[in-house]
């Protein structure tokens, strides 16, 4: 689960790229059932924290927001070298202006 400092880095990527790209927060959670077992529902591991497209041309973008103390885990590193390779814009951020970036020059 994201830290509140990631979840406030997530908002103010989300506000402050609102004019290169339409981006949603992806949630996931978790459940016990009746029996004691645990189930999660939502996106498949490594999904990262935003995604939506670019304004210019609607490209597919998937950004893994991380604190800049924050580390990467091996399906989420996985998430986004695979989708790269579909021709989505995708990246791993720790700011607003990398966010900028990836958006911009994917």
């Amino acid at each position: 689960m994201a830290n509140n400092q990631e979840t406030l880095l997530q908002n103010q990527i989300r506000i402050n790229t609102a004019d290169c790209a339409v981006l949603f927060r992806a949630n996931v959670g978790m459940l016990f059932a009746a029996d004691g077992r645990r189930i999660r529902t939502g996106l498949p591991k490594g999904f990262p924290d935003l995604f939506g497209h670019r304004r210019s041309d609607g490209r597919a973008v998937y950004l893994e927001v991380k604190t800049p103390s924050g580390r990467i885990r091996p399906e989420q590193q996985m998430f986004i070298e695979n989708i790269k390779k579909t021709g989505a814009i995708s990246g791993i951020v720790r700011s607003v202006e990398e966010a900028r970036r990836v958006i911009n020059d994917g």
